[in-house]
């Protein structure tokens, strides 16, 4: 059996379709025995759906960067 924490790691796995079909399943045997991660999964899903729907979405790779340089610039 899997521990919760990682458990909670492949939950996101999941949410980003990221988890291999074996993760799916320890997920899913973890998920019957454990009386705490479905509530997480439940609200990891719906937390996904929010932030589909919002269509929020991440800084590319040089935004990023931009954005370390400047905070390494202010902190000199």
């Amino acid at each position: 059996m899997i521990s919760c924490e990682k458990a909670a790691k492949i939950c996101n796995k999941v949410q980003y379709k990221e988890a291999s079909l074996f993760e799916k399943i320890n997920l899913h045997i973890h998920l019957l025995i454990c009386k705490t991660c479905p509530s997480f999964s439940k609200k990891n899903t719906k937390f996904t759906s929010l932030c589909e729907k919002a269509k929020l979405q991440s800084l590319s790779e040089s935004e990023k960067s931009e954005m370390k340089q400047k905070l390494e610039d202010v902190s000199k």
